[in-house]
């Protein structure tokens, strides 16, 4: 691999200032479905077992672009490949705007999920037009107001679907994903591609693209229709071929999307795992908690509307924002197992006491920062162990691999959310019954509480 020899032009505070922007515009169109989840269930007609559809298509899209994204930036050039993609993302902010039923809203938010791509460029475009003490103020200022832009999302999500309508909620941060993204067309030079022999795995994107969107179809089909054993066998098939061919198609890539090879090392694998577990426990409670306050007050609900959500949920995402900082230190100082040892007991303990106690506010908000605020640190520790434990060239990937098995444990916590809530739900009212919400945080506890048997595993490998 050969880099261009002249001499990259140097940016200012401006074209900074357009990106950190451009990040708050997509942080904010990010995060504007979550407290209005109910709301768009109502006006489209749909159950939870389709709700949860909305929750995950995003997360989807992103987990195959991540690891991506900073290929195709290297290859043809960090600013020509960013404009692209918020090409595709304002496409589909204005599709979800304007979408008159769920598959045009579904459309909208693939779309939308290229987005995940723009802080690995964002971070590409700095490095290269800015000296390395700057470059690294520059990535917290991105990084910083990317998750501002989740605040700001949860905040204005309902005081908009209620003032205005659900269409503006998607509208009003597209339009400034449109206009800031052609400001730093404007402002950021063009950066010559690196040149390189490796190849994007262009087959094990769509493999991966498709095994998980059987999965997650597969999943809400099983949960929600009554099928006979022989279709789940034949669901269960498809993906289980879906997912065969990526694995093979990986392992003999030259450049593979994601190497598999690493997850034979205990960190990877290991890693991996918890993952899944701890981000599956928090996507399942990313999509009770919403859906349970906005049951009617007649019973054991709240009816909250999109507004009270959002600043119900705000101190929890306050939280997420917070335990990414924290969980670099805790990792640092008391080392990543304890970390996860102490985060899954925390929300094991939080969700199967919610499962118990849920009939105040308060109770829903402190399970919501402390789930938030566990499941951050966590994966947080999870990161910096395995960015510390591969080899330094192995360390994009290695840290790829977890961001995607992040997403992936989100999604299938908040499918397997939805369809419990699907399969729960009164055909006489159409709402959720209490019992399918104690199952539901009862589940997301024990899975939780799985992490604690996967450490120990770990420890007696280690050992061994």
């Amino acid at each position: 691999m050969s880099e261009t020899l002249v001499s990259p032009v140097r940016i200012g505070r401006q074209a900074v200032g357009a990106l950190g922007f451009l990040a708050l515009a997509l942080g904010t169109l990010q995060s504007v479905v979550e407290p209005s989840l109910p709301l768009l269930q109502r006006e489209l007609g749909i159950g939870p077992a389709e709700g949860a559809l909305i929750t995950i298509t995003l997360l989807i899209t992103g987990a195959v672009v991540a690891p991506i994204a900073g290929k195709l930036g290297d290859r043809y050039g960090g600013r020509r490949v960013l404009v692209v993609l918020m090409t595709a993302v304002s496409a589909g902010g204005l599709l979800s705007s304007l979408a008159p039923n769920l598959p045009v809203l579904l459309l909208g938010q693939v779309l939308q999920g290229a987005m995940v791509g723009a802080l690995p460029l964002s971070f590409i475009l700095v490095r290269r037009h800015l000296p390395p003490g700057q470059t690294q103020v520059a990535v917290g200022v991105v990084s910083g107001l990317f998750t501002g832009g989740a605040l700001v999302g949860t905040l204005i999500a309902g005081p908009v679907a209620e003032g205005l309508s659900r269409h503006w909620m998607f509208a009003l941060p597209t339009i400034a994903i449109i206009a800031t993204t052609a400001l730093v067309s404007r402002l950021m030079p063009h950066d010559p591609p690196i040149q390189s022999d490796a190849r994007i795995d262009w087959a094990g994107v769509i493999l991966l693209s498709c095994t998980l969107l059987a999965l997650m179809l597969g999943i809400r089909t099983v949960t929600s229709v009554d099928l006979p054993p022989l279709a789940i066998g034949a669901i269960a098939l498809a993906v289980a071929a879906l997912a065969t061919g990526w694995v093979a198609v990986e392992r003999r890539a030259a450049s593979p999307m994601v190497d598999l090879r690493m997850l034979a090392a205990p960190a990877m694998w290991s890693s991996c795992v918890l993952t899944v577990l701890l981000t599956a426990s928090s996507g399942m409670v990313l999509f009770l908690l919403p859906q349970l306050l906005a049951v009617s007050a007649e019973g054991y609900g709240f009816g909250a509307s999109t507004t009270d959500i959002g600043l119900f949920l705000l101190p929890g995402t306050i939280a997420g924002v917070v335990s990414g900082t924290v969980g670099g230190i805790a990792a640092r100082r008391f080392g990543p197992r304890a970390v996860v040892i102490v985060g899954a007991v925390v929300a094991a303990a939080t969700l199967i006491g919610l499962a118990s106690l849920h009939d105040a506010v308060w109770q829903l908000v402190v399970a919501k920062v402390l789930t938030a605020f566990v499941a951050g640190i966590c994966t947080t520790a999870l990161l910096a162990s395995t960015a510390t434990a591969v080899d330094s060239k192995d360390t994009g990937i290695a840290t790829s691999l977890l961001v995607v098995t992040r997403v992936v444990g989100v999604a299938l916590g908040a499918q397997c959310a939805g369809a419990i809530l699907a399969a729960g739900t009164d055909p006489v009212s159409g709402r959720p019954t209490e019992s399918v919400f104690v199952t539901g945080f009862a589940i997301a506890g024990v899975v939780a509480a799985l992490s604690l048997l996967v450490v120990r595993v770990m420890k007696k490998g280690t050992q061994a």
